[in-house]
């Protein structure tokens, strides 16, 4: 096994704990915390596997996901203060999980022969669609439609992952550099305030 199964195990572990910290807040019971849990973190690649006729479903073949999840969750719902405690770094987990989420849906689209532009898109909704589904079942605007640089910094990175092979053969770091992309794109859009938001004014004569 490639270390970047093994990272894409932990994006997952963490998808779920933000997954359940979400509906925690929401002050769902123990069932729907579960749910939301889970949801979140499969729930993108799940999407894109169904999309692009990928069965069964990843997650379905693999039965290490489906621990990593309930293992999330438990940990999530039994130390919910420690875990609110450490939102900073779950920043970084999240933002590692998702460059990498977009990266596994990229290639799991180019798998099946899809050209370059549909399998950055399908590498997008497997990083950032968890979260939709998760937001819309909790209540809130998704996090790709608010002023954050979210899904735009997984297609930078998806984009930079493909180019990456015109000048490098090495998967692994190819992987790394889009990571990096993905990490500082977030980084800076957090710090600096930088969203996508326009505002457009038009005077009209009377």
């Amino acid at each position: 096994m490639s270390w970047i199964y093994f990272v894409d195990l932990f994006g997952t572990f963490v998808f779920a704990i933000s997954g359940v910290i979400t509906a925690l807040q929401k002050k769902f019971d123990l069932v729907g915390t579960l749910v939301i849990g889970f949801i979140t973190a499969i729930g993108g690649g799940t999407l894109r596997d169904i999309l692009i006729g990928n069965f069964p479903v990843g997650w379905l073949k693999d039965r290490n996901y489906f621990l990593v999840i309930i293992a999330g969750c438990i940990i999530a719902y039994a130390f919910k203060q420690q875990v609110l405690r450490y939102k900073k770094s779950m920043f970084l987990f999240d933002t590692i999980g998702i460059a990498l989420f977009t990266i596994l849906g990229i290639e799991t689209a180019s798998a099946v022969g899809l050209n370059t532009e549909i399998c950055i898109i399908m590498g997008v909704v497997s990083a950032c669609f968890g979260g939709v589904i998760r937001d819309v079942l909790t209540n809130e605007i998704p996090l790709i439609f608010r002023n954050e640089i979210y899904a735009t910094a997984c297609f930078i990175g998806g984009v930079c992952y493909m180019l990456s092979y015109e000048v490098s053969s090495s998967r692994n770091l190819n992987i790394l550099i889009s990571i990096f992309v993905v990490l500082v794109i977030r980084f800076l859009s957090i710090k600096r305030g930088w969203t996508l938001n326009f505002h457009f004014e038009k005077t009209f004569d009377s």
